[in-house]
C-alpha cells in the first residue's frame, strides 16, 4: 500500500490557489485512475480516496489541518494505517521551482517549506518521497525582490494559466506513477 498526499489548505478561499497545486495534482490523479470521490476522515483530519494503479493499493490524502500544520495528519494516517516513510510519498508546491517544473526528491530536508516542514517534525524523519512541484513564474528569478513567497502562494493562477495549469498536472501526474 502506498500513501500519496498532496499538501494545501482547506477550504474555497484556497482551492485555486498556487499553494494548493499538491491538491489538485492527486484530485488529477484521482479522476484519471477512477478512484473513489473524497470523503472526510475527522480522525485523520484528511478526506482520503483510495484505488489501485498497476495493482498497487493506494491512498490518496488531502489534509484539512492547513498546510502548516500537514503533519498532523500525515502522522495520524502512517501510524494509524500502518503506512511507512517507505511508502509515502508527498506532492506539493515548490517557490524555488519555476512553473511548470516538477522534480522528484527522496530524504532531503524542507528547504524552507512549511508543510513538508510539519511532515519532517511529526514522523521525526525526512526520509520519504517528495514530488516537487514549480510555481514561481518563469519570468522571475530566484531572489527577485519584487516576489515575495509569503504573499505569492496564495494568489490564484490567473486564467490564462489554465492550459499551462493542466499540462503541468498531467506532468506531476506521470512523476507520481513512476515512482509506484
Amino acid at each position: 500500500m502506498i500513501l500519496i498526499v498532496g499538501l494545501g489548505n482547506p477550504g474555497f478561499r484556497y482551492k485555486k490557489t498556487r499553494h494548493n497545486i499538491g491538491f489538485m495534482a492527486i484530485e488529477a490523479l484521482q479522476k484519471e485512475n477512477s478512484f473513489s470521490k473524497f470523503k472526510l476522515n475527522r480522525k485523520a483530519k484528511a478526506e482520503i480516496s483510495n484505488g489501485q494503479i498497476n495493482g498497487q493499493e493506494i491512498f490518496l490524502a488531502k489534509p484539512q489541518t492547513f498546510m502548516n500544520n500537514s503533519g498532523e495528519a500525515v502522522k495520524f494516517l502512517t501510524k494509524e494505517n500502518g503506512f511507512t516513510e517507505n511508502s509515502l510519498i508527498v506532492v506539493h508546491d515548490d517557490f524555488d521551482l519555476p512553473l511548470g517544473e516538477v522534480k522528484v526528491s527522496q530524504n532531503s530536508g524542507s528547504a524552507g517549506h512549511h508543510g513538508a516542514q510539519s511532515i519532517i517534525e511529526h514522523l521525526k524523519t525526512q526520509n520519504f518521497t517528495r514530488v516537487r512541484i514549480g510555481i514561481r513564474p518563469a519570468d522571475k528569478p530566484q531572489g527577485s525582490a519584487d516576489l515575495k513567497a509569503e504573499s505569492f502562494v496564495l494568489k490564484k493562477f490567473a486564467k490564462n494559466d489554465e492550459q499551462k495549469l493542466a499540462e503541468i498536472l498531467t506532468q506531476a501526474s506521470q512523476a507520481i506513477k513512476n515512482i509506484i
